[in-house]
């Protein structure tokens, strides 16, 4: 029997307060992966069938966070086609990892998102939801990788290493 990668979206939420810029993280709680549970994470899950993958990152964050995705890098840059019986999306995600090796098989496309709404402290798949500030994220990344859920390392260092780079040139 042949099996397939699970598609996923994850949402990268960013806000700014105080002249400081903010990445929302909470910690992994999945009761089918044990092994997982505690690991930092953005929010996001798995895309249903023929669920457009914007639709996707608001149902995630809504149920994981309580939060309202508002906006969405590139959704407005995105294209659908109408043809031959198929409706065709497409989008350019900021960033893509795909688990080939581990308990399942994942593909994930990281969005950059911002939100609205009172922020949840626990779901029944996180915890411990919290703002950070990004220079907090850049040295967790550097100095505490490991406690990070893997499928969302690297691009949480790409959106660090872009900002910070930014702020240098400031």
């Amino acid at each position: 029997m042949e099996l397939f990668a699970k598609p996923s979206a994850s949402a990268i939420i960013v806000k700014s307060a105080n002249s400081k810029r903010y990445i929302l993280i909470q910690e992994r709680f999945k009761e089918s992966v044990p092994l997982e549970n505690g690991l930092l994470e953005i929010p996001g899950g798995k895309i249903r069938e023929f669920e457009n993958i914007y639709d996707c990152l608001r149902r995630e964050v809504k149920e994981e966070t309580g939060l309202d995705v508002i906006k969405i890098q590139g959704e407005n840059d995105s294209t659908i086609i109408d043809y031959n019986g198929y409706t065709v999306l497409s989008y350019t995600p900021f960033a893509c990892t795909q688990n080939i090796k581990g308990y399942y098989p994942i593909m994930n496309e990281a969005f950059i998102c911002e939100t609205s709404g009172n922020l949840l402290t626990c779901t029944n798949e996180a915890k411990n939801m919290r703002w950070i500030p990004l220079e907090e994220l850049s040295n967790l990344l550097l100095n505490h990788e490991n406690s990070f859920y893997p499928m969302h390392i690297a691009a949480l260092k790409k959106y660090s290493r872009i900002f910070n780079v930014l702020q240098a040139e400031v």
